[in-house]
């Protein structure tokens, strides 16, 4: 069974990568946005995860592992919200940078350039192949 590839995003002062590392796993909760929870529930275990900084940031900054799949939120009484379990895996040997992927017409059709308030979204094996490509080389501003 192949895994899915996903972008999660998260303000760095509210839980960083670097949180997700000292804790060795979390919930990935509190995302009400429709769409976003229409990608969260086709999350399943196993699958891979970019962790992407917001606010001053805006990078990709690492991977991290779905170790539980998509269920729902045990604190809502409302069903449709749904979270996930994850797990880090390592982080980007640099990150990668809004800036540089929005320059790079190869993402024209990423939600991340597209749809920039989503916090939760698909990414195709292409897409994921040349973030960890552009994460190993260096970037001249």
């Amino acid at each position: 069974m192949k895994n899915n590839y996903w972008l999660i995003k998260e303000e760095p002062t509210k839980y960083s990568y670097n949180d997700l590392i000292n804790d060795k796993k979390t919930v990935w909760d509190g995302v009400g946005n429709n769409l976003a929870l229409k990608h969260i529930r086709k999350i399943l275990k196993g699958d891979d995860l970019l962790y992407y900084h917001t606010g001053k940031e805006k990078s990709i900054i690492g991977i991290a592992k779905v170790i539980r799949g998509s269920y729902s939120d045990p604190n809502k009484d409302d069903k449709k919200f749904a979270v996930f379990d994850i797990k880090p895996v390592k982080k980007l040997t640099r990150s990668v940078t809004l800036k540089e992927i929005k320059s790079n017409i190869f993402f024209n059709d990423f939600d991340l350039v597209r749809i920039p308030r989503l916090s939760v979204m698909p990414v195709t094996k292409e897409y994921w192949s040349e973030i960890i490509k552009l994460s190993n080389k260096k970037y001249d501003v």
